[in-house]
């Protein structure tokens, strides 16, 4: 396993990690997830990354009791929660980045994960309504409570990290280190550009980055359309089925799949484990978050760190001109 700064903090990550969206307490049963945690950090991961809308807290009650059950050190791994979707109702307060909902949302995330802390703790989505300031003390004082170690963001503009690194900054508080975009072949721009000048800034910026499948795309499972036992045919994933099929770019797209697969076949080698390693040859990407139901389907992709040396500059500027016309 190869282990990145997080930014420019002290941190050391994993540079590929394990995710819980979507599979855990929804997708695999208890085994199953058991046998691929232990799959990942017996491979070098770790870093376990949750939120509290997973499957509403029950992928944090399914990873803590593995936690808890693994005898693991707990300064050998790193755990991550998010707050703003909530996970009860949709009361007033049970969402969104408030001090009352963060300081809340922490306190069930450490129950239900059975850890003392949390070494990544993000917020999920900008929340327009709760001033940044609001929500930067909020995470400075859970850092000062010992409840968190390192906070980020999750889907926020450059212009909304930038204002809270400036806020953390004059006020003396911890900042904002890490931002977890979604990054892949078809989704690039964010990463790649608007976030340029925010890896440049003192504080730095890490990115532990989600979805370098592109749900799915990238695996080449869905060029024919969509099979019944594969993550889109699920019936409770409707609407990430319409999101994806439904957009007017998605031929494009499968068209863009098509020649990436043949570069992974004269390569020797997936197209899955081509598209992560991809990734992973972006020296801005701290982390990549790796979903999986079943262990050979993460051994696959763990595979993706070998393939990296292999990714020319000249493999990838031909990797470029076929991704780069469709992505987002």
């Amino acid at each position: 396993m190869l282990y990145r700064r997080l930014g420019r903090s002290g941190l050391k990550i994993s540079a590929l990690s394990f995710g819980a969206w979507v599979t855990f307490g929804k997708q695999i049963g208890d085994p199953v997830a058991r046998d691929l945690m232990h799959a990942a950090y017996d491979a070098g991961v770790n870093f376990f990354d949750n939120a509290e809308t997973y499957a509403d807290g029950q992928a944090e009650r399914v990873m803590g009791t593995i936690l808890k059950a693994s005898g693991w050190r707990r300064s050998s791994y790193l755990v991550s929660s998010k707050a703003y979707f909530g996970w009860e109702e949709d009361k007033p307060n049970q969402t969104g980045l408030s001090r009352k909902h963060l300081v809340e949302a922490c306190h069930d995330a450490l129950r239900r994960l059975q850890v003392d802390y949390l070494d990544l703790y993000y917020c999920h989505r900008p929340d327009p309504e709760v001033p940044i300031a609001e929500t930067a003390h909020a995470m400075h004082d859970l850092i000062v409570q010992g409840k968190v170690l390192y906070w980020g963001t999750s889907e926020w503009s450059a212009a909304q990290i930038g204002e809270a690194q400036r806020l953390c900054t004059e006020r003396h508080l911890h900042p904002p280190v890490v931002e977890q975009p979604q990054y892949n072949l078809l989704h690039r721009s964010r990463v790649e550009k608007e976030y340029a000048s925010l890896y440049r800034t003192p504080t730095g910026l890490g990115t532990t980055i989600w979805s370098p499948l592109a749900s799915g795309l990238l695996t080449g499972k869905y060029t024919a359309g969509v099979p019944a036992d594969s993550r889109l045919g699920d019936p409770s994933l409707a609407w990430l089925r319409d999101l994806l099929l439904k957009d007017p770019s998605t031929p494009r797209k499968l068209a863009a799949v098509g020649a990436l697969a043949e570069i992974a076949r004269q390569l020797g080698t997936s197209l899955p484990r081509l598209a992560v390693a991809w990734c992973l040859a972006n020296p801005n990407v701290s982390s990549v978050i790796l979903g999986a139901s079943r262990v050979a389907q993460l051994q696959e992709n763990l595979g993706a760190l070998d393939l990296v040396p292999q990714l020319t500059p000249e493999l990838l500027a031909q990797i470029d001109r076929i991704s780069a016309p469709v992505a987002a």
